[in-house]
């Protein structure tokens, strides 16, 4: 390699190395690709030392224009250039599929990481900031870093704007029951007359609920209230360590199943709607394929937002599943070895931050320490911060049936509740919703939900990621979403054939979901019943725990 530097008419230092993988990772790259790929990167490297612009990518870490004098001009191009060229040496490794993901991300993790933003002595933003401040940014930074130390996570917004109950997740409504695992929310109307059949949502356990009851503007539950919809909310419990050998089957059984049936219970009828978010979804799911295997239908229709039922292509997340990593989970905390445990919220929000650690770590980094600036304040980074463990049998069960194993999807493969599970009869009318830039569940992923389920479905895809997909205000008319009425196995035809429509996906979901309510009655005048009486006022005490340490 140095005779082709020194020989190549580049102009490079006689000392300067073309950065590589590991050897075992180079040797995985056909030769001609690795000519051309080291050709292109020595051919930037030229334009950058000769004080030229190189073939990159913009990139909005450098957009001030301070980076754009004197030797930081070059330091960020050469940083860009490296990153650059280790990204397309990782992406040309011929491997199998997991093997190419893991070097993909490993790369990833490590040119996110040595941006020359991240440091202060390379980051011309942080010494002007430094500077004109008289050094109060970085005691400020140092102020920051050693509370988030104490915390155990960056922060991403404040801390003290926020609170649950007071300016989030503060619609109207009763807790009508409770048990170990959950809290069951009845929420007030808000119109004269409600839709016959109630809707019971089941948000994601590994995260609050009140991601569907942010401020009011923002909220999806009281959207569905003043459209005249009965809802019902599930709050899981945060795990403490009376629960470390709650189990997946507990989750269906005394959690989805059982509010299932206290909403048809209260609500008088023999069946309702029910939605499912991220792992809510799955968990739903489960619990619907273990009633119909018992003849039991009491869904009148399926709603599921951005959630796996099949798992064979689970985006990023993928680099972390193997039979390694899901046995040392079922050894340490799942109970395989008799040792119970949880896992912690903090740790599995840290790890969902690294899957984006440009926009949820290193910005924080910046700002927060090197800057000295206060975090923004942000009701859904709020929300993404309040972590919640999980038992560990419950959470090493998950991670090997579903995300190693891949078994919900095959009839009869998974037992569940002693029942032998088969999506399939599943029977009622269904609404898939999927994020086109999802990185958690790839929409595409979300699709092959429609080839599982056997009732009726109807898919709509939207614009942005997992959580800013879904949280999209009908009245804030932000985005677009596609729609397309022709069934298709194949998402690219899907979304070939598809409609285009701007705005927000909640008109065309009310507009579905009033169509599976059945006829307008008289809204209740009070919450639950004589056998359910009220326990006390939303959001519930659950909500409000916070993760203990865990040790």
């Amino acid at each position: 390699m140095e005779n082709i530097l020194s020989n190549s008419g580049f102009g490079l230092p006689q000392n300067w190395s073309i950065p590589r993988l590991a050897p075992a990772d180079m040797a995985m790259i056909p030769p001609d690709l690795l000519a051309e790929i080291e050709k292109k990167y020595l051919s930037d490297m030229m334009l950058v030392w000769s004080g030229k612009k190189p073939d990159i990518e913009v990139d909005n870490r450098f957009k001030s224009n301070i980076w754009n004098e004197g030797w930081s001009e070059i330091i960020y191009q050469t940083y860009l250039v490296n990153a650059q060229h280790l990204k397309s040496l990782a992406n040309a490794v011929e491997a199998e599929p997991k093997v190419k993901n893991k070097i993909v991300f490993a790369t990833e993790q490590l040119t996110s990481t040595l941006a020359p933003s991240n440091f202060l002595a390379t980051n011309p933003e942080a010494i002007n900031e430094l500077i004109s401040s008289r050094g109060q940014s970085l005691t400020n930074g140092l102020m920051h870093l050693l509370a988030d130390m104490r915390e155990g996570k960056i922060s991403q917004t404040t801390s003290d704007t926020f609170e649950v109950g007071v300016n989030l997740a503060i619609t109207e409504g009763s807790v009508v029951f409770q048990n170990e695992l959950f809290q069951l929310i009845q929420y007030k109307p808000l119109t004269e007359t409600v839709y016959e059949k109630p809707l019971l949502m089941v948000p994601p356990c590994i995260n609050k609920f009140y991601i569907l009851d942010l401020k009011p503007e923002s909220s999806m539950v009281r959207f569905l209230v003043e459209e005249g919809f009965t809802v019902y909310m599930i709050s899981w419990k945060n795990a403490d360590e009376s629960m470390t050998q709650i189990t997946w089957d507990d989750y269906v059984a005394s959690g989805v199943i059982k509010a299932i049936q206290t909403c048809i219970e209260i609500s008088k009828v023999p069946q309702i709607n029910v939605l499912g978010f991220c792992v809510g979804g799955t968990l739903l799911a489960s619990a619907l394929a273990v009633l119909a295997n018992q003849n039991i239908h009491p869904a009148a229709s399926l709603i599921l937002l951005t959630s796996f039922l099949d798992f064979s292509d689970t985006g990023v997340l993928d680099v972390f599943i193997d039979e390694t990593m899901v046995d040392m989970r079922e050894n340490t905390i799942g109970g395989k070895t008799g040792n119970f445990g949880l896992l912690s919220g903090v740790e599995l929000a840290n790890t969902f931050s690294f899957l984006r650690p440009n926009e949820l770590v290193w910005n924080y980094v910046v700002s927060n320490y090197l800057l000295g600036k206060t975090p923004p304040s942000f009701d859904l980074l709020f929300w993404n911060s309040d972590s919640t463990n999980l038992p560990g049998p419950m959470f090493s069960w998950y991670l090997r049936h579903m995300y190693l194993n891949n078994e919900l999807k095959d009839p009869n493969k998974l037992t569940i509740c002693n029942q032998p599970v088969d999506l399939s009869k599943i029977n009622c009318p269904v609404y898939i919703f999927a994020s086109k830039e999802d990185h958690i569940v790839p929409w595409k992923s979300a699709f092959t939900s429609t080839q599982i389920l056997k009732g009726k479905s109807k898919f709509v895809l939207g614009a942005s990621g997992h959580i800013a997909g879904v949280i999209n205000p009908l009245k804030k008319n932000k985005r677009n979403y596609w729609t397309n009425q022709v069934r298709t196995k194949n998402p690219d035809t899907w979304l070939k054939g598809a409609k285009f429509i701007e705005g927000s996906w909640w008109g065309d979901f009310r507009d579905w979901l009033s169509s599976q309510s059945g006829k307008q009655i008289k809204a209740p005048s009070k919450l639950g019943t004589t056998k359910f009486k009220v326990i006390e006022a939303a959001p519930g005490a659950y909500v409000k725990e916070k993760v203990s340490k865990i040790n």
